[in-house]
């Protein structure tokens, strides 16, 4: 077994020890300190209105003292069901400042487990989105007898449960004229060891758990990132992650503690869109949204060819040259800084420009991020710095640094974190950001967390010898083939996302049998552009599926991909659905991660014909 945790002397130390007790108390100074600095930025309709920290406060206020008159108690659950939006925003910090903790509820999510989750965290008071919110509470009224109040942030009330955002206001302003004091007086109340927020997992595996976190996880993840110094406020971040996500959350801390600007919209369609606009200088996503990129500008400059694509090529073959010298620290040769200079202003920038220009780096988390992917994204100029955490550790346990990366790895633990892998292979977590515990499931929690606070995490990995961590699979998805020799699926799977740009998913499996299979997807995007160039312009995406050049197509990039395999691992037989995996269909869950015990089920009729 091997452990590793930062060394605290290259850090100042005081950020982390010194914190502010509370998130709520973090957002009180960061208003106090810097209250005409921009805050947020987010739509109305087809524009970008700003909003100044003075100006959250001024919001955030009436709606704390309005939960307060609601009778929400400290540490009493508030949840919000809603995508990403400026309101969600000032729903999770007015819960917060009432002293309460934040539920979160993915907009997707079922109306039977959106009753669960309610029910589960004994919620007083639910935010919802809109009409389909709502009507997905009032459907299960009768379950959820804790539920005092529905606000709603687009729509009417009923006169009765539901009520709007400025019903709610108008009530807080009523108690603030009368106890002008009264949100001073419950951020008091709480301490670094309260509740503060209830994340249900997105049940990959089976019926969400409710994870509780501590004021003071949060507080030191934004203390932690503080520390490391890769961050100021300068900044621009764009965010549409789920916020019912730890990772989305997570990005909406750091800002209370360094004070940058966020500009939000959920819309994920949008996103490259939005880049282009709001030029960010950092943003946070899962691989998919990489692999996608990647995949939509190698296919446009191989629709070109010629000599277009030739000097693409050739610019990227030059960036990536300029980028591995950096990372290893040495300078560029007069003739590979010249080309350089060529390559950047014929080809490199013009991609950067597609992101906005002024991008300093990516954050990707929630899955694996294939090497190769993130090998392009640098010789493009653009670094993608991979992380890693899990909703029990508040999100942020390790991840590279502007100044020290290392491609394939989630880099280094935050200063504080520990990190061990067991003889197993096991990876084991312990720091301040670990849960409390699960939400109702004592037995969950004791499997979870061992006597000596370390949180098994379910994820197999290693550390190189600098202390750089490698996730190498889930523990609960390595499968033994028949000849008993293991198979791990998600390393191939991202694998050839770096290999194809055609497919969306490959999913691997195999288990007990006498050799690996796969589900193949396509992506709808790249593979109609594809189609048009051999002859299916105007097919539907289940037609090209099952046309025999589609099989060709794949099967050209599945043997490239067999080629850098071991004998046992390589892919027999693959089957292409006749649809793309979607959150909708419970196939995907909201952050993009593969349900593959669903999605196993799901398709078992596929895979045992290819066994037949």
């Amino acid at each position: 077994m091997t452990t590793t945790e930062e060394s605290a002397d290259r850090f100042d130390l005081s950020v982390i020890e010194e914190r502010p007790p509370t998130v709520a108390r973090m957002f009180l100074n960061r208003v106090a300190a810097t209250p005409d600095r921009e805050a947020f930025r987010y739509r109305v309709g087809e524009r970008w209105q700003s909003a100044t920290w003075a100006d959250v406060d001024e919001r955030v206020r009436p709606l704390a003292a309005g939960l307060i008159a609601l009778g929400v108690r400290p540490e009493e659950r508030v949840a919000v069901a809603s995508g990403t939006r400026y309101e969600w925003i000032l729903a999770d910090l007015a819960a917060i400042c009432a002293g309460a903790a934040t539920t979160t509820v993915y907009p997707t999510t079922s109306a039977a487990e959106v009753t669960y989750i309610l029910a589960d965290s004994q919620s007083r008071v639910v935010f919802a989105e809109d009409a389909e919110q709502v009507a997905k509470l009032t459907a299960n009224r009768s379950q959820l007898p804790d539920v005092a109040k529905v606000v709603v942030f687009d729509g009417q009330g009923d006169g009765d449960w539901v009520i709007t955002l400025a019903d709610l206001a108008a009530s807080g302003a009523e108690l603030l004229a009368e106890v002008p004091d009264v949100l001073e007086q419950r951020v008091a109340e709480i301490g670094p060891d309260s509740l503060a927020t209830v994340i249900y997992t997105s049940g990959t595996t089976g019926r969400p758990k409710g994870v509780r976190l501590r004021h003071s996880a949060w507080t030191y993840v934004g203390a932690t990132v503080a520390a490391i110094d890769v961050l100021d406020a300068e900044d621009l971040q764009f965010l549409w992650l789920p916020l019912a996500h730890v990772f989305g959350k997570v990005l909406l801390v750091v800002p209370l503690q360094i004070g940058f600007a966020t500009a939000v919209d959920g819309r994920v369609d949008k996103i490259v869109e939005n880049l282009a606009v709001v030029r960010p200088t950092f943003m946070g996503a899962a691989p998919r949204i990489f692999e996608k990129a990647y995949a939509r500008v190698t296919g446009m400059v191989a629709a070109q060819g010629g000599a277009r694509q030739k000097i693409f090529d050739w610019g990227l073959g030059v960036g990536g040259k300029a980028a591995r010298a950096r990372r290893s620290g040495t300078s560029m040769s007069p003739l590979l800084a010249a080309q350089f200079a060529v390559a950047d202003r014929l080809v490199l920038s013009k991609v950067r420009a597609r992101f906005g220009g002024r991008l300093r780096f990516f954050v990707s988390g929630s899955a694996a991020l294939n090497p190769e992917i993130a090998e392009w994204f640098d010789a493009v100029g653009i670094t993608i710095l991979e992380g890693y955490g899990l909703t029990e550790s508040s999100a942020v346990s390790l991840c590279n640094r502007p100044e020290s990366y290392v491609l394939g790895t989630v880099g280094l633990p935050y200063p504080g974190t520990e990190v061990r892998v067991d003889s197993d292979g096991e990876v084991l977590l312990r720091g301040p950001g670990v849960m409390q515990g699960y939400h109702n499931m004592a037995e969950a929690t004791a499997e979870a967390i061992d006597q000596d606070g370390w949180l098994h995490t379910g994820d197999i990995g290693n550390l190189d010898s600098n202390g750089y961590l490698r996730i190498t699979d889930r523990k609960k998805d390595l499968f033994k083939t028949s000849s008993g020799k293991y198979v791990a699926p998600s390393a191939i799977e991202s694998i050839f996302k770096g290999v194809c740009p055609f497919v969306s998913q490959l999913l691997v499996f195999g288990e007990d049998r006498n050799f690996v299979t796969a589900l193949v997807t396509l992506d709808p995007e790249a593979i109609s552009g594809w189609a048009v160039d051999h002859g299916m312009r105007g097919k539907s995406y289940a037609e090209i599926a099952r046309s025999d050049e589609a099989r060709a197509l794949v099967q050209g990039y599945i043997e490239e991909l067999n080629a850098r395999l071991n004998r046992w691992e390589t892919i027999k037989k693959f089957v292409i659905l006749d649809h793309d995996l979607t959150v909708e269909a419970g196939e995907l869950t909201p952050n993009l991660k593969l349900k593959r015990r669903f999605v196993a089920d799901k398709f078992a009729r596929e895979l045992d014909s290819l066994y037949r």
